[in-house]
C-alpha cells in the first residue's frame, strides 16, 4: 500500500515521496529516479520492482527532488541529503521501520546521487547504483556525445522551450530536448551546475563521487549494461575499482549486451538474476 507524503517544502515548491511501509523494524530502500537531473519523476519506478522489494520485506521510499536548470545544483544535492534526514527523523512520526538500516538506490542520475550519498556525513548502510556515474568531470560529459549527435540536432532555442523560471520536481519527455542539447554540445556541466569544469574544478570536485571515496564508504553494488549508449559502462567500472582500492566492499554486475534502462525489462532472465543478486546484497548489509 502506497502513502504519499511531502518530505520538504521550499518556498512554493513541495517535494513528495511515496512510502511503501512493510511493518515494524523493516529495513529501508530510498530510491532516486534518473533523468540527468533535468527530467524524470518518482512515477518512473516500475511496479514490478516495487513489488519485488516490498514482497521481500523492505520498506520502499521513492522520492522526487528539484530539477535543473531551474534549481541550482547544490540545492538538488541538498534535497537528497534532506530526504535521508527526513527518513531518519520526521518519518518516525508515522512509521517504525528500521532507520539504522537504509540503503540508497538509484538509476542513471539517481545512481550518481546515490553514489554521492556515500560521501555525505550521514551515510546509508549500503548503495545500489543502476548505470550511475561516479565521475561527472569525465570527458564523456564534457565532449559532444557521438550517440546523441546522430540524433536530430537541437538548438538552444528549442532546448529551453520547456524550461521555465519556477522550480519543478517532475518532468517527462518535454524536457528531454534540453538534455539532448547538453549532450550534443558537451555542455552538461555548465548548464546543470552553473560552474566551469576547469575554473571551478575545486568546487565541482566536492560533488564528484570518485574524488571523495573514503575507507568508511558504504558497501556498493553496481549494475551496468556493457552496451550503454547514454552512460558509459566505464563509469561503473572506474568507481568499482576505486572502492576496491580503498578496501570497501564493491561488486559490479555487468549485463552483457544491455543498453541503458535494462532493468525495466524485468521479465528478462538475466535481469531477474541480477535482482536476486541485489536482494542477496541488501539482506547481507541491511538485515544483520
Amino acid at each position: 500500500m502506497k502513502e504519499t507524503r511531502m518530505y520538504k517544502q521550499v518556498n512554493n515548491c513541495s517535494i513528495f515521496a511515496d512510502i511503501y511501509y512493510q511493518g515494524a523494524n523493516s529495513p529501508i530502500i530510498l530510491y532516486i529516479h534518473g533523468g540527468a537531473l533535468i527530467f524524470g519523476t518518482r512515477e518512473w519506478l516500475p511496479s514490478e520492482q516495487i513489488e519485488f522489494f516490498t514482497r521481500s520485506g523492505f520498506s520502499l521510499i521513492n522520492i522526487d527532488y528539484r530539477l535543473a536548470p531551474e534549481t541550482e545544483f547544490e540545492f538538488i544535492i541538498e534535497d537528497i541529503r534532506d530526504a535521508i534526514d527526513w527518513v531518519r527523523t520526521k518519518s518516525t512520526e508515522w512509521y517504525d521501520f528500521d532507520i539504522d538500516n537504509i540503503a540508497v538506490m538509484g538509476s542513471s542520475a539517481g545512481g550518481y546521487l546515490s553514489l554521492l550519498a556515500g560521501t555525505m556525513d550521514t551515510k546509508p548502510k549500503a548503495i545500489v547504483s543502476f548505470y550511475g556515474y561516479g565521475d561527472i568531470l569525465g570527458e564523456w560529459y564534457a565532449l559532444p556525445s557521438e550517440f546523441y549527435c546522430k540524433k536530430r540536432m537541437v538548438n538552444r532555442g528549442t532546448a529551453i522551450e520547456h524550461i521555465g523560471d519556477e522550480e519543478v520536481t517532475t518532468g517527462n519527455g518535454e524536457r528531454f530536448d534540453f538534455y539532448i542539447y547538453c549532450r550534443q554540445q558537451g555542455v552538461w556541466i555548465q548548464e546543470i551546475t552553473r560552474m566551469d569544469r576547469i575554473n571551478d574544478l575545486y568546487k565541482l570536485t566536492k560533488f564528484n563521487p570518485i574524488n571523495n571515496v573514503s575507507i568508511d564508504y558504504p558497501p556498493t553494488l553496481f549494475l551496468h549494461g556493457d552496451q550503454d549508449t547514454d552512460v558509459p559502462y566505464e563509469q561503473s567500472l572506474i568507481m568499482h575499482e576505486k572502492l576496491k582500492g580503498k578496501g570497501v566492499y564493491s561488486r559490479l554486475i555487468t549485463i552483457e549486451g544491455a543498453d541503458h534502462v535494462f532493468d525495466h525489462n524485468f521479465k528478462d532472465p538475466t535481469v531477474q538474476r541480477a535482482f536476486n543478486d541485489i536482494l542477496e546484497f541488501l539482506k547481507t548489509y541491511l538485515c544483520k
